[in-house]
């Protein structure tokens, strides 16, 4: 680690945070060379914080030793400019493991994954968040999502018992509950907004004290991603409102086409605009022709802003 706690709450609490997809080579293997370069080109821009190995970079498809190379990579190339988080989760054990393999490569915290599949009962997932944080000395924020989702009042339960739980990342959108564990939770952790294309909640979280959010569209469009965030946080409707209206929304209406596409459209996004990333691994799939020429009029519309 090379940022205090304070910095690491400070980076993720207010600033656009990013989210780089995970370079793969025309075999399906992890390449490096790619990786360093769009980490780079990522930190080039005005962002405060990295997470490594998330939802966007396929943190569900990539083996441990994989991991661990990336978030290596990541380490070495972001040099201490800003934090880096890297993803965990799945099992205890494997929760564990993964946040080994993170605190070893010089990572600032990890981001607390779901569990898999299973059905869970909210004393259940505080257990697994628990165990998980008390195994690691490094920052952890908790990605309330999927078969994950907590409580309120087991949110407070895992903050008090775990002194390393920094913030909640929502990934729900249930902007009732949010505001509801905020309120009961207080300044204790950092919140994050974190569902897929994070930007059509914006104005929404910021209404309850959310600062900041997971901009995916980044990885291929950071400029107006940039403005976008810098415009909300101004209080520039007008700007706001015209980007939702002229990008986002029909980017939500092309994502919504089939399941995945919150991830598929990000990579191919990314080779429309001269960094290709490889394709995504199954059970993911990559656009159409057709959605590629729908997402290229969406580029074409962003580099107007």
């Amino acid at each position: 680690m090379k940022f205090s706690k304070q910095e690491v709450i400070q980076a993720v609490g207010d600033g656009l945070l990013s989210f780089p997809i995970t370079d793969f080579d025309q075999n399906g293997k992890f390449d490096e060379k790619s990786y360093r370069e769009r980490l780079a080109w990522f930190i080039s821009h005005d962002i405060s914080a990295v997470f490594v190995a998330g939802g966007t970079g396929e943190f569900f498809n990539l083996t441990l030793e994989e991991y661990r190379q990336i978030v290596r990579v990541a380490v070495e190339v972001v040099d201490g400019k800003l934090p880096v988080i890297a993803s965990a989760g799945l099992s205890v054990e494997a929760g564990k493991a993964f946040a080994d393999a993170a605190s070893e490569a010089g990572a600032d915290g990890i981001l607390l994954m779901p569990p898999y599949l299973t059905e869970c009962p909210q004393d259940g997932l505080v257990e697994y968040a628990r165990q998980i944080c008390d195994a690691t000395d490094i920052n952890v924020i908790y990605y309330n999502r999927g078969n994950g989702i907590l409580n309120a009042d087991s949110v407070q339960t895992l903050a008090d018992a775990c002194p390393n739980l920094i913030g909640l990342k929502d990934g729900k959108g249930d902007i009732q509950a949010l505001n509801k564990i905020i309120k009961t939770v207080g300044d204790r952790l950092v919140y994050v907004g974190g569902v897929p294309t994070a930007e059509i909640f914006a104005e929404a979280y910021l209404s309850i004290g959310v600062n900041t959010y997971s901009s995916a569209v980044f990885n291929f469009v950071p400029d107006m991603a940039v403005t976008f965030y810098k415009a909300l946080r101004q209080g520039d409707k007008d700007t706001v409102k015209k980007i939702t209206t002229d990008f986002f929304i029909p980017f939500i209406d092309l994502r919504d086409q089939k399941a995945g596409y919150a991830v598929s459209l990000i990579k191919e996004g990314a080779d429309i605009i001269g960094r290709p990333a490889g394709s995504v691994r199954a059970p993911l799939t990559m656009p159409t022709q057709e959605q590629r020429q729908q997402l290229e009029r969406l580029v074409g519309v962003a580099r107007s802003f």
